[in-house]
């Protein structure tokens, strides 16, 4: 067990308190998919989250400061500073998929926006069942007017940055979700976790083609099986066979050195190597 006090556990990490000021979050190899966590691990996941959000967080402090001090040894445990966390998550949209594209089927805008451009559409934190997307007026009412447009302008550049960067790599980022907080000086700081697999859709640009599902390096492998098995989305989840297990792990994989530029193998004998 790592050193500190236990705080709670999410669909996918474990929160440690280190002292007053700093948290430890341990990603494990679950894999939640309609807000479930399925029964069935994908090895190496906790420490491809936690890689790939470490190399984020590196390239994108310029932008926003974030809640990354340290990661450990073991490629899977961040080392953060104690934010206050809005109670909303920040997704941006470069494409429609999922939810998104539900919304604009039906009204022909996505939480009150039209499109083409990169748009921010907040959205609940539900401690059981679905997050839900809302309206700006709602998530500005949460956290207040200024903190809100402060929200979205963070989420966007940094969603344009890594979109950029991602797409000279061969990935088209469709959307992301981004959560942040607040620091002692009130600064509004990014934490959790940053342009993952687990949080983001990664398509590969080379076979993008609009109006049809895309081929993917995320969680969609995952989630189509389970659409297919007639689950009702409601706990408990489906175990995932050995082909859909190792077809995700590779997925994850490939995204992580496709967007890095580093092997696998190198991250897993020094984690360091993706803050440079």
């Amino acid at each position: 067990m790592p050193d500190g006090v236990h705080l709670g556990s999410g669909k996918v990490r474990e929160l440690y308190a280190l002292d007053d000021t700093r948290l430890l979050l341990v990603a494990s190899d679950r894999i939640s998919v309609f807000d479930v966590v399925l029964p069935t691990e994908i090895p190496d996941k906790g420490r491809v989250l936690t890689g790939l959000a470490g190399f984020w967080f590196a390239r994108t402090k310029t932008i926003t400061p974030n809640h990354l001090r340290a990661l450990r040894p073991d490629g899977r445990s961040t080392e953060c500073r104690k934010l206050t966390m809005l109670p909303i998550e920040c997704v941006v949209r470069g494409y429609l998929a999922g939810s998104g594209w539900k919304d604009y089927g039906k009204t022909g805008e996505v939480c009150g926006h039209r499109l083409p451009q990169p748009i921010f559409t907040p959205a609940t934190k539900a401690t059981s069942g679905h997050d839900e997307n809302i309206t700006r007026e709602q998530a500005s009412q949460l956290v207040g007017a200024a903190r809100f447009d402060e929200a979205e302008r963070l989420s966007i550049a940094v969603y344009n940055f890594a979109a950029d960067y991602a797409r000279a790599r061969g990935i088209i980022i469709a959307d992301t979700k981004f959560e942040f907080g607040v620091d002692g000086d009130g600064r509004l700081v990014l934490g959790d976790e940053a342009l993952t697999p687990d949080s983001s859709r990664f398509w590969p640009a080379d076979e993008y083609a609009p109006g049809r599902p895309q081929p993917s390096y995320d969680k969609q492998f995952v989630r189509d099986f389970c659409e297919k098995t007639g689950w009702k989305k409601t706990y408990p989840g489906p175990e995932l066979p050995q082909e859909v297990v190792t077809g995700t792990r590779a997925r994850y994989i490939e995204a992580f050195e496709k967007l890095t530029g580093i092997a696998f193998t190198r991250y897993l004998e020094t984690p360091q190597v993706v803050l440079g």
